[in-house]
């Protein structure tokens, strides 16, 4: 399994409230696929660079993850269909 770190950008309209059951959702999407979450840090509602989807703000999540490598085309799959998810970016962090 290999280190990564995902920063998702979520939907503006989803009320800080659901917040959790999204991070929850992002968490077992990673977890369902045989890998592990170590840290997921919500960075709340922040403005976009440039609009998305015609949204100018998302919330932010980014998390440490462990995955092994073949499943990680599944879970970017998974964040795209999602319409919850404007935008992702998965990269392999470098080894120490």
């Amino acid at each position: 399994m290999h280190e990564y770190e995902l920063m998702v950008v979520m939907h503006p309209d989803i009320p800080e409230e659901d917040m959790t059951s999204a991070i929850d959702r992002i968490s077992t999407a990673v977890t369902s696929r045989g890998g592990e979450v170590e840290e997921v840090n919500a960075w709340g509602r922040r403005r976009l660079a440039y609009p998305i989807r015609r949204q100018v703000e998302g919330h932010y999540l980014v998390s440490n993850i462990k995955l092994d490598p073949n499943r990680t085309r599944e879970l970017e799959s998974g964040l795209m269909i999602s319409e919850d998810v404007l935008r992702h970016l998965l990269i392999r962090r470098d080894e120490q």
